[in-house]
């Protein structure tokens, strides 16, 4: 089993930079998918970005140019590093795993972008 655990979510200002954390443990497999998906009151799911083994990356279009992926395979753990933060990027922040066995996810941490 695969245990995932967010961290560094909070308040921050419009245009202000928050730098999420998330750490793996348990059955990692070498060939995996990491990446961070949001989740907004009333909204579906949608991607923020994920990274592969070999550093592969792929955005979501709504933060392209503002957020940056990355992750260390010896410590098992991606981070997110957001800027430029708008009021739409207020979500919670789900870290994910994908490897052939399944999708596993953390509990998330809240993002909020207000004044």
């Amino acid at each position: 089993q695969v245990h995932l655990v967010e961290s560094g979510g909070g308040l921050v200002q419009p245009g202000g930079s928050l730098r999420l954390s998330c750490a793996a443990s348990g059955s990692i497999t070498f060939f995996s998918i990491m990446g961070w998906y949001r989740q907004a009151p009333g909204k579906e799911r949608e991607l923020v970005a994920t990274i592969g083994s070999g550093g592969r990356i792929n955005y979501g279009d709504p933060v392209k140019g503002r957020f940056t992926i990355s992750r260390d395979n010896t410590k098992n753990t991606v981070d997110l590093q957001m800027n430029s933060l708008k009021p739409e990027d207020t979500a919670v922040y789900y870290c994910n795993i994908k490897d052939f066995r399944g999708n596993y996810w953390g509990k998330g941490t809240l993002v909020t972008v207000s004044s």
